[in-house]
C-alpha cells in the first residue's frame, strides 16, 4: 500500500545498496582501461592480471575460487546489514559527514543521485 513508512525504508535501503555496487562496478569497468596490477591474480594457474581482459570478458578468466572469494568478502560485509533496524545506508561508520545538516543532506542526495546514475551506467 501507499504510503507505507516500513516498505519506503526497504526500498530507500535497497537502492543506497545497488547505486553504492553499481557505482563500484562502474569503476571496475573503467579503471582496467588505465591501470592494471603488476603481479599475479592467481599464480597457480600462471594468471597475471594483465592477461585478464576489460569488461565481461573477464568473468570467464578469474578462477571459480576467485569468484568464491569475492563474494565471501562482500558477504562478509553485507550479513550485518540484513534486516538491519538502522537508518537506510547507514553501516556503523560514516564516510559522508558533516556537522551542517543542509550539508548532510545535500552529500546523502549526491550519494542517491549518483547511485541511480552508475545504476544506469552499469547497464
Amino acid at each position: 500500500k501507499d504510503g507505507d513508512v516500513a516498505a519506503f525504508k526497504r526500498r530507500r535501503t535497497t537502492e543506497l545498496k545497488h547505486g553504492r555496487v553499481a557505482m563500484y562496478a562502474t569503476m571496475g569497468y573503467i579503471v582496467p582501461e588505465y591501470f592494471k596490477f603488476p603481479g599475479y591474480l592467481s599464480p597457480s594457474e600462471s594468471l597475471q592480471f594483465s592477461d585478464v581482459p576489460n569488461g565481461l570478458a573477464a568473468l570467464d578468466k578469474v578462477p571459480l575460487n576467485g569468484w568464491l572469494q569475492i563474494v565471501l568478502f562482500c558477504g562478509f560485509f553485507e550479513f550485518p546489514t540484513y534486516n538491519s533496524d538502522a537508518a537506510p545506508g547507514d553501516l556503523g561508520w560514516k564516510p559522508l559527514t558533516s556537522s551542517d545538516p543542509d550539508e548532510l543532506k545535500r552529500k546523502l542526495n549526491a550519494e542517491l543521485a549518483n547511485g541511480r546514475l552508475a545504476m544506469i551506467a552499469i547497464m
